[in-house]
């Protein structure tokens, strides 16, 4: 091969790989532009439901010097809150008798002990069930009680909806559809068309009070971020 004919090859072969890496390059940009084309964003989907579950322990209390008395005493307020729910529904299978706990006053080493009694015994009584409705209704009539001389301490129900689990996946899929939206929308603003998924997490879940005043409606709550891709 002459040297002329050997330059020639020569230069074609470098053109030839300079084009070939321009395409490279290109190519790389492209993709490295393409992976960098991406939105996030936030789904949120919402219920408001009914609590399915309820704890509600009544504390009673009585006071003298009598031990044994007391102990009858509260024997038969017990029994009178025992009844009282019955009376509304509940189940006795799902009422449970704490053991009485005595306060001996006098065997105190600190505080005032002139006081007209000695011992103070207290004891709850505690219902858990799914009668939600039961429960509130003898709530709203637990004045029936104080009329019989039951001494009532504190007896704040607690509501739960023990059926969450079962919500979480349709709630899911509706936080991400509305995130989908959102992501959509922003597309549209960017002149772009919505790619693939590229991350999503589990979401976040959350159970609370709708308000104050109605423990027993509870607001869940789902919010996921989703990533993802824009192509032109």
């Amino acid at each position: 091969m002459h040297m002329k004919e050997k330059n020639v090859l020569g230069a074609a072969l470098i053109a030839i790989g300079l084009v070939c890496l321009g395409w490279f390059v290109k190519a790389g940009i492209d993709d490295f532009a393409e992976k960098d084309r991406k939105v996030t964003v936030k789904g949120l989907a919402e219920r408001e439901v009914p609590a399915d579950k309820v704890t509600w322990s009544i504390g009673t209390k009585v006071t003298g010097n009598d031990l044994p008395l007391l102990y009858e005493n509260i024997s038969v307020q017990t029994q009178k809150i025992k009844q009282f729910l019955l009376k509304y529904g509940l189940p006795e299978g799902e009422i449970t008798v704490n053991p009485p706990s005595i306060t001996d006053l006098e065997a105190r080493e600190w505080g005032d002990n002139n006081r007209g009694f000695r011992y103070i015994v207290n004891t709850t009584i505690t219902v858990a069930t799914n009668k939600v409705d039961q429960v509130n209704k003898a709530i709203s009539k637990q004045a029936e009680l104080l009329k019989q001389g039951v001494a009532l301490g504190e007896n704040t129900p607690m509501y739960e909806y023990a059926s969450f689990q079962q919500m979480k996946p349709e709630m899911m899929a509706e936080a991400i559809k509305n995130a989908q939206k959102t992501a959509e929308q922003f597309a549209e603003a960017s002149n772009a068309d919505l790619g693939s998924i590229l991350t999503a997490d589990q979401g976040v879940f959350s159970i609370d009070n709708r308000d104050e005043n109605t423990p027993y409606i509870k607001k869940l709550r789902v919010v996921t971020t989703v990533t993802y891709s824009l192509k032109d």
